[in-house]
């Protein structure tokens, strides 16, 4: 009352400068041409939630599309170098023939979205538990000679955390060069006491995108969910397992189940060129470690590889790109396991069309995620997918947080990219594609043991489920987008 009296037209004053603020972001939102649903869904927020929808858009709306994370100078400097473009000749290495052509298409489609070549000599080992896994990359980590460059979204203060921190500590008093890179939202409910003891012991530590209020309260929406390592230049990691205890012990939902690959060979190059370009974007240093050269025919049965990086500074939505060719591809199968099953419009047409096709299409999610909301949104595609003829398999022991396509019988994607919106457009992904008949067969295999502890859906059971079920379903689906 007395702030009427005293400012008897402020209401009005906020009403104008609100839709001044309104107007002038709806004309961003609507000049960067984004998808016209997109662009309603923000001018409908924008007008029907004074304050609230500038508040969600300051944090979840803004794009990063325009974005460099390192210059052409320095993305110049980093793959000019000789043990780089020793690797850069592999794009002439493989011309398929005629009944490849597909596969020919896929290599060219991501060479020609981030320049990634075919890189034909590597060998792979999986890893489908984390005690395996992290045996493994501790024997790795303690072997090592010159440096570790370590990436990944998640990095817990518990038993495993801590062991990795020792040997990192251990490797830097012998002289070793440690790198980390951790992502700040997805590490920010830990105890910072865990990076802040590593600084001190001499790792190098940088967390990506750091949030603080409220100048870069906008970096929320944007996540770093790559799970990368390189070793010496020599091995590297890639996958879907963070650093942290439930990959071994499992959690409250049962085992936690995973899958992530060691690599040798070219391969590691490319993954150090993308932790270059990351560790550049956050701390405007140039890392020039070099990588090894591995010769050609010194690898029995080598697989070729490529990388696909994907983020919102990309200029296409590149993981969403190679899954659509991947669908698009297909012949005879398509197996695929997420632990989140929110498609885009486009790619759920593909698999659909894949089924109707009588493509052998089938879809792995766990019965119940980690997160109740993604499971609602997961499950309103189910019907959809069930009435085209798409396999639905429930796993039931436990989180099913495993990244795989699997194609026909010579292509494979696995690294950190879930078959959703946020994985697509929002966080910064790295996934690997794999070129082989032989992995092919042993991934295959992997998947198809997995389909034994699996619940398969039928559409007659699917629709008996409760009512209130398929309302919360549907309510939770329009936020796909934001989850």
């Amino acid at each position: 009352m007395i702030l009427a009296e005293l400012f008897p037209y402020s209401r009005l004053v906020f009403t104008v400068l609100y839709g001044i603020t309104a107007v002038a972001i709806i004309g961003v939102v609507v000049s960067e041409n984004r998808n016209p649903v997109k662009t309603l869904a923000w001018i409908t927020v924008l007008v029907l939630l004074p304050v609230v929808g500038i508040i969600l858009y300051i944090f979840f709306g803004r794009s990063l599309r325009h974005v460099r994370m390192i210059s052409r100078k320095k993305r110049l400097k980093l793959t000019n170098r000789d043990d780089i473009k020793h690797l850069l000749r592999s794009k002439q290495v493989v011309r398929y023939t005629s009944p490849m052509t597909e596969r020919q298409q896929m290599i060219n489609l991501v060479n020609s979205v981030q320049g990634s070549p075919y890189l034909a000599n590597n060998e792979v080992e999986i890893f489908t538990n984390g005690r395996d896994k992290f045996d493994a990359f501790k024997r790795d980590l303690i072997a090592a000679k010159r440096y570790i460059h370590i990436q990944y979204y998640i990095i817990e203060n518990d038993k495993i955390g801590n062991e990795v921190a020792d040997i990192l500590k251990a490797k830097v008093k012998e002289g070793v060069k440690v790198r980390v890179l951790y992502d700040h939202v997805g590490s920010f409910h830990f105890d910072m006491s865990y990076f802040k003891k590593l600084r001190r012991a001499g790792v190098d530590v940088y967390p990506f995108m750091k949030i603080t209020f409220p100048e870069f309260a906008n970096r929320i929406n944007w996540r770093n969910h790559r799970k990368i390592v390189v070793i010496d230049g020599e091995i590297g990691y890639i996958g879907g397992m963070n650093i942290a205890d439930r990959y071994v012990e499992g959690c409250k939902l049962g085992k936690w189940r995973d899958t992530h690959l060691r690599v040798r060979g070219d391969i590691v190059a490319a993954l150090q060129v993308s932790f270059a370009i990351d560790w550049n974007f956050m701390k405007r240093e140039l890392i020039e470690a070099p990588v090894a050269m591995v010769e050609p025919g010194s690898i029995a049965n080598p697989i070729g590889m490529q990388l696909v990086t994907s983020g919102p500074t990309s200029q296409w939505v590149n993981m969403a790109f190679v899954f659509q060719k991947a669908i698009d591809s297909a012949r005879q199968c398509v197996y695929l396991q997420t632990p989140y099953f929110l498609p885009s419009d486009s790619l759920l047409k593909a698999l659909q069309v894949a089924a109707l096709s009588k493509v052998d299409v089938r879809l792995m999610i766990p019965r119940k995620p980690d997160s109740i909301l993604l499971r609602y949104a997961s499950y309103s595609y189910v019907a959809q997918c069930l009435k085209a003829g798409i396999k639905i398999y429930f796993y039931e022991p436990g989180m099913l947080h495993s990244k795989v396509v699997v194609i026909d019988d010579d292509l494979v994607t696995t690294g950190s990219t879930n078959f959703d919106f946020r994985s697509f457009e929002h966080n910064f992904e790295s996934n690997v594609l794999l070129y082989s008949e032989e992995f092919n067969k042993r991934m295959k295999a992997v998947m198809l043991n997995d389909m034994r502890e699996c619940t398969r859906i039928s559409l007659r059971a699917w629709r008996k489920r409760p009512l209130w079920q398929k309302a919360v379903e549907s309510v939770v689906r329009l936020f796909g987008p934001l989850l």
